[in-house]
């Protein structure tokens, strides 16, 4: 792609692929060329460094004294989150979720309890698997897939994890995609009868003031109350 736009602008310089599987050599190639002239680095998609190669590139020509500058550019996760109408006032990019099913529950169980609109990249063939164990961990947060942005057939929906799951089961997802899910709202406060059922349940691996505690720290009660409450069950 960078290839196709330097020969349409008429731009004649030479291109070196360079990618998380480049050797150290490659490496010191390039960072020997900054030395001698100005080196772009750019990406074929998106902006270089966001979930794309370049990390080690820049932090040692910067380590070395070299110039480093930017020039701001296409953006997935920022065009994404000004198209799906998600809050914007605080947001935690995660970048692409892992492929396997455990590791992908364990980053969103881990994340679910951030104050803050989730962005991650996803490709097509995965989505679905996504949008399920969304649909597990996150009820009811709004989500949004945003796909093919910037381009002919650029498309952005939203609703439930599940509903998007089913429409992506029905017309399997092509192209790049970012996946969005609002923030969590506010969790329901929880009746006399759930705190009995989690003071007992939290009694049996815990003694009466412990279980007390867990119990008013996980829901911002009175301690002191809540173990009063807990040896009138107990007796």
């Amino acid at each position: 792609m960078t290839g196709k736009l330097l020969h349409h602008l008429g731009i004649k310089r030479p291109l070196r692929r360079y990618d998380d599987h480049a050797s150290d050599a490659a490496r010191e190639a390039l960072l020997g060329e900054m030395t001698r002239g100005a080196v772009a680095l750019v990406s074929d998609a998106g902006t270089p460094l966001i979930s794309d190669p370049g990390y080690r590139l820049v932090r040692e020509a910067r380590a070395r004294g070299i110039s480093v500058t930017t020039i701001p550019g296409a953006s997935a996760l920022l065009a994404a989150l000004t198209l799906a109408g998600l809050p914007t006032d605080r947001f935690l990019f995660a970048g692409f979720l892992p492929s396997k099913d455990k590791a992908r529950g364990d980053v969103l169980a881990e994340l679910a309890v951030v104050p803050a609109t989730l962005v991650f990249y996803e490709t097509g063939p995965r989505l679905v698997a996504s949008l399920d164990a969304m649909a597990r961990l996150m009820p009811g947060r709004e989500i949004a897939v945003a796909r093919e942005l910037t381009k002919l057939h650029e498309e952005c929906r939203t609703g439930s994890a599940a509903d998007l799951a089913a429409h992506y089961t029905a017309h399997p997802p092509k192209g790049e995609i970012v996946l969005l899910a609002g923030p969590p709202g506010a969790p329901d406060k929880p009746g006399e009868a759930d705190i009995d059922a989690e003071l007992l349940a939290a009694l049996k691996e815990l003694p009466v003031s412990k279980a007390a505690g867990r119990v008013a720290k996980k829901h911002g009660l009175d301690r002191k109350v809540l173990y009063a409450r807990l040896m009138e069950l107990k007796g």
